[in-house]
């Protein structure tokens, strides 16, 4: 099978699985989106949610979330790991977007990426999922199937999100990013599938005879 068939192939088989793919984190609005993806660098999603409700019970919106001490958001966060840093940033980018831009999440990629703990694939995350622009976040997941489905070297996630991009059409990034995520954790996870187990990829390389090696994040 050509790329391009693998591709054609790819899309329709994900948009089949899952023709509306649900944002995993439970969130309110982007502010809270923001912050649920903050949490969840090196954390399951399932995780996030089980803490977010106790963290919005003591402020949902940035000028609250401000005034909480440090401490305190640490003391609740501190099951997602690493809290001492995500509780920082947390307050601090909360300051910032209540004293900068009006207690809103700017719908900006450029201006998300300066706040603190926000890297390039949260900021995609919420533009792609609060704000409905195109983008292509690239986690595990997404990073791992790339390399199995040979859509990617995997050299990097920055090198596996230009690849993506190139490959799929631009209205279909936002979906794709969710459906990827959700076939590798159900049917392509990194100890269930090796490259040859799953369906995409024995129909992508029927005659794969070992296991597909492929380069961490």
């Amino acid at each position: 099978m050509l790329k391009k068939e693998r591709v054609h192939y790819i899309q329709q088989k994900l948009q089949q699985l899952y023709p509306q793919p649900p944002v995993p984190l439970k969130h309110k609005d982007p502010y809270t989106l923001l912050v649920a993806v903050l949490l969840s660098a090196q954390c399951t999603d399932e995780r996030v949610n089980k803490v977010t409700p106790d963290l919005w019970r003591l402020a949902e919106t940035p000028a609250d979330m401000a005034k909480i001490p440090v401490a305190t958001i640490q003391s609740v966060i501190r099951p997602c790991g690493l809290s001492p840093k995500k509780a920082k940033a947390i307050h601090e980018l909360s300051n910032i977007l209540a004293e900068q831009y009006q207690g809103q999440v700017p719908a900006d990629m450029e201006a998300l990426e300066k706040l603190p703990g926000v890297g390039h694939k949260t900021a995609s995350v919420v533009m792609s999922q609060a704000f409905g622009e195109p983008a292509f976040p690239v986690d595990t997941h997404i990073h791992r199937l790339a390399q199995r489905w040979g859509l990617s070297s995997g050299k990097n996630v920055v090198q596996t999100e230009k690849d993506l991009k190139r490959l799929f059409p631009k209205e279909s990034w936002n979906d794709l990013h969710l459906q990827i995520i959700y076939y590798g954790r159900e049917y392509c996870s990194a100890r269930g599938c090796d490259g040859t187990t799953c369906e995409i990829c024995r129909t992508c390389f029927p005659n794969r005879k070992h296991p597909k090696k492929t380069r961490k994040a």
